[in-house]
C-alpha cells in the first residue's frame, strides 16, 4: 500500500511539473472526470467512478468557453431576474419535467438542476425521437429505434448548452460553470432589455435578454450559426415557488417560426440513468 501511495504521489508531482512548465500562451484547464477501469463511451451510463486528472489546452487563451465567472454587471442583471422569477425558490428545485406541444407534435423533457443532465422526447407523424446529454456525452434515438452516440465536439457543445439553459444554469453559478458579460441596454419594438452574453464551459454562447421592467427572461439569441435563432418567452405563470414561461416562439430556424406551448411543469428528481444512452441489450427504464 505504501508503494502504491508513493507511485500516486510521483504521478501527481510529474503532472504539476508539466503544468508549471507549460509554454507561454497555453492555458491548462484541469478537471476531475469520472472514468471506469474498462474503456466506455461517454454517452453510456458509467459504473462507480475512479478519479483521474485530465488536461485540456486552449492555445493563446482564445477558448472563451473555458473562462469562468460573471462580470459584476452581469451578476446584477441575473440577481434581478432571479428575484423577479422566484428568488430563493430556485434553490428548492431538484429537477425540471416539462410536457407540451411544439409545432405539430408533442414533447416531454427532463432537466437536472443540480448537475448536467437532459433528456428530450419529441413525437410526431414519424414516431418518437429521443435525445439526451449526461454531462459528458450526447446521444440520440431515431424513430426507427436506431441509437447512436454523438461524438462531434460541436454537437456535444450544443447539447451541453441546451442542458445548461433547460436547467436555468445561469441562476446556479455554483453548480454550472459559465462565463458571462453584460452587453448593456438594448431597445427592440419599443421595449428595453438588459442583455448579457453567457458562455457555458465547453458549450456555445447565448445572448439572454431580460425585460427592463419585469426583469423576466424575454429572449435567448443564438448567433453561433449562419443565421441568428431567437427564442421569445411569454405567458409567465406561477408554478410552485417560481414563475415560468408557458409560451415560447422560435424564429430563424429552418422552416420559419415555431410555437412551443407548455402544458405542465413539475419539479421532480429524475434518475440519472435516463440521461445516458442505454447500453446495447440492456432494457430501458420507462
Amino acid at each position: 500500500m505504501d508503494k502504491l501511495r508513493g507511485l500516486v504521489a510521483l504521478e501527481m508531482i510529474a503532472a504539476l511539473h508539466k503544468l508549471a512548465t507549460a509554454p507561454a500562451g497555453a492555458v491548462l484547464i484541469w478537471a476531475i472526470a469520472a472514468a471506469s477501469q474498462a474503456p466506455a463511451a461517454s454517452f453510456y451510463a458509467r459504473p462507480a467512478p475512479h478519479l483521474r486528472i485530465h488536461q485540456r489546452a486552449a492555445v493563446d487563451g482564445k477558448d472563451t468557453g473555458n473562462l469562468q465567472g460573471y462580470s459584476p454587471a452581469a451578476k446584477r442583471v441575473l440577481a434581478q431576474a432571479r428575484a423577479a422569477s422566484g428568488g430563493a425558490g430556485w434553490s428548492y428545485l431538484r429537477g425540471w419535467h416539462e410536457i407540451g406541444h411544439q409545432g405539430g407534435g408533442t414533447y416531454e423533457s427532463w432537466f437536472d438542476t443540480l448537475r448536467y443532465g437532459m433528456r428530450v422526447e419529441t413525437g410526431n407523424a414519424a414516431g418518437l425521437s429521443v435525445r439526451g446529454f449526461n454531462g459528458q456525452g450526447a446521444w440520440r434515438i431515431e424513430p426507427n429505434g436506431i441509437a447512436s452516440g454523438v461524438e462531434e465536439r460541436a454537437m456535444v457543445a450544443q447539447a451541453r448548452t441546451e442542458a445548461f439553459l433547460g436547467a436555468y444554469g445561469f441562476f446556479y453559478s455554483g453548480r454550472f460553470d459559465a462565463h458571462g458579460e453584460s452587453l448593456g441596454l438594448r431597445q427592440l419594438r419599443g421595449r428595453s432589455f438588459d442583455v448579457i452574453t453567457v458562455h457555458p464551459w465547453d458549450g456555445t454562447p447565448r445572448e439572454l435578454w431580460f425585460d427592463g421592467s419585469s426583469h423576466l427572461l424575454a429572449r435567448i439569441v443564438d448567433r453561433s450559426g449562419p443565421l441568428a435563432v431567437t427564442m421569445e418567452f411569454s405567458d409567465y405563470r406561477k408554478v410552485g415557488p417560481i414563475k415560468a414561461a408557458f409560451h415560447i416562439t422560435i424564429e430563424g430556424a429552418a422552416g420559419g417560426a415555431e410555437d412551443i406551448k407548455v402544458e405542465r411543469i413539475v419539479f421532480t428528481n429524475a434518475e440519472r440513468e435516463m440521461f445516458s444512452l442505454p447500453r446495447p441489450g440492456a432494457p430501458e427504464k420507462p
